[in-house]
């Protein structure tokens, strides 16, 4: 009888070990990133050698990295900004049909920026006797096929330029970001964001290999972020910390200036202001972003962010797939949630997890986790998903005065059901708490 007790007991604990490994198994390739030790915000992390190295550009990395160039020169990186003399192709927009209140024609134009949802002009300008350039007073909408009116005064640092577009070098609103190296030496090293945007100057690894660049991968999970955080985060000059508007009249900077791949961007960079309850022009009153680049204010409050997830767990960073227009369905979100993963989802089918079929646009992770709730431009359509990763249910849209098409339910159900009934479904399915009911 004792034998067959140990027999069972020996047969319990394996079967036990099994589910829990089973159970866990997903999350064993990123157990040594989740359980890495946090080194603080204000650590130092860029390389010693890079401290004094320069910019060479990216047909310098190209000479050993290959594979890795050309997966970055097929993504929008590169084309964020693109010489018009050098390849006229690169206009998306129809000049034809340019306002005659324009202030600029094709002509005139050096660059474009950007060109996958809007794309804008650089008109070279001289400011003090320095060449710089300005943007152009309309843009074109991609996604209406549109001209529309810009005003690059008009964001937060609209105090702090005269009301003109030919009085706004795009020196300190746009090329920290869009110009490799210019963020940190105020040289446009080259058009675009490119290898050093991320890893770092790397003229002393061009010499000799043994120099090394940042690798974000290999640093602390939650400061690798920043490489991506540098631009894809909504901000405000560092200097408002301690001095008023008034005090930076006409050098107001739109990106960290001085910032370097590894360096404590904390330093460099105060995030866009947002309290919990009230809206502003770049977030709603729950935090969910109104706008484009506000990815990396509205993951670093996630649940994702708090527990060493990093977005290049998601995002390939050389090929930046996937994205909002191209992405793998539910196939990336189901390498770690998937069904008996621990962290969920908790049901044992997708079916019973979304109630809607299987093959649906109801059953899509990022419908209801990364719904579309920003706009390129005011004039644009929802097709900015959020990077919150939660769930926003109708009560919670109505409360936070959203536009009821940024809410996932009714984005599908709009001609069929309304936001009183959808939280109801909810309801019922047990997918929301006490306290959303009210």
């Amino acid at each position: 009888m004792k034998k067959i007790l140990k027999i069972l007991l020996v047969c319990c604990v394996i079967i036990v070990a099994f589910l829990a490994y089973k159970s866990a198994s997903k999350l064993l390739p990123f157990y040594q990133q989740l359980t890495h030790e946090r080194v603080g915000n204000e650590v130092d992390l860029q390389l010693k050698d890079q401290k004094d190295a320069d910019f060479t550009g990216s047909l310098k990395c190209m000479e050993c990295h290959e594979e890795h160039y050309d997966a970055w020169s097929h993504s929008m990186h590169p084309k964020m900004i693109q010489d018009i003399h050098k390849n006229p192709s690169v206009v998306v927009a129809d000049f034809s049909k340019l306002p005659k209140d324009a202030n600029f024609a094709l002509e005139d134009a050096t660059y474009t920026v950007g060109g996958k949802f809007k794309q804008r002009y650089m008109i070279p300008h001289d400011f003090n006797a320095t060449q710089d350039y300005v943007l152009g007073n309309y843009q074109w909408n991609v996604q209406t096929q549109k001209w529309q009116k810009f005003k690059p005064w008009k964001y937060w640092y609209k105090e702090a330029y005269p009301h003109d577009n030919e009085k706004l070098p795009t020196s300190k609103a746009c090329d920290g970001c869009h110009f490799t190296g210019y963020m940190s030496k105020q040289v446009r090293v080259e058009p675009g964001i490119a290898c050093e945007s991320c890893h770092g100057p790397g003229s002393k690894h061009a010499k000799d290999p043994d120099s090394q660049v940042y690798v974000a991968s290999m640093s602390d999970p939650i400061r690798q972020n920043e490489v991506c955080l540098q631009c894809h985060m909504r901000n405000r000059d560092i200097r408002l910390k301690d001095h008023n508007m008034s005090e930076i009249y006409g050098d107001a900077k739109d990106y960290p200036y001085g910032y370097e791949a590894g360096m404590p961007l904390v330093e460099y960079k105060l995030p866009a202001p947002f309290t919990m309850g009230h809206e502003t022009k770049e977030f709603y009153a729950n935090g969910v972003g109104k706008k484009n680049r506000t990815q990396g204010n509205e993951f670093v409050n996630s649940i994702k962010a708090k527990h060493g997830i990093t977005c290049i767990n998601c995002h390939d960073p050389h090929t930046l797939a996937p994205t909002a227009q191209n992405n793998t369905g539910n196939q990336l979100c189901l390498k770690c949630h998937g069904f008996g993963s621990v962290i969920g989802p908790h049901q044992d089918s997708l079916e019973k997890h979304t109630h809607h079929k299987a093959d649906s646009k109801g059953s899509l992770c990022v419908e209801c986790h990364m719904p579309k709730t920003g706009r390129h431009t005011g004039k644009s359509p929802l097709t900015v998903r959020s990077h919150m990763f939660g769930f926003v249910t109708p009560n919670e849209t109505r409360k936070y005065k959203m536009p009821d098409e940024t809410n996932a339910c009714f984005a599908c159900h709009k001609h069929d059901r309304s936001m009183e009934v959808l939280q109801k479904d909810l309801q019922e399915w047990g997918m929301v708490n006490w306290t959303q009911r009210n």
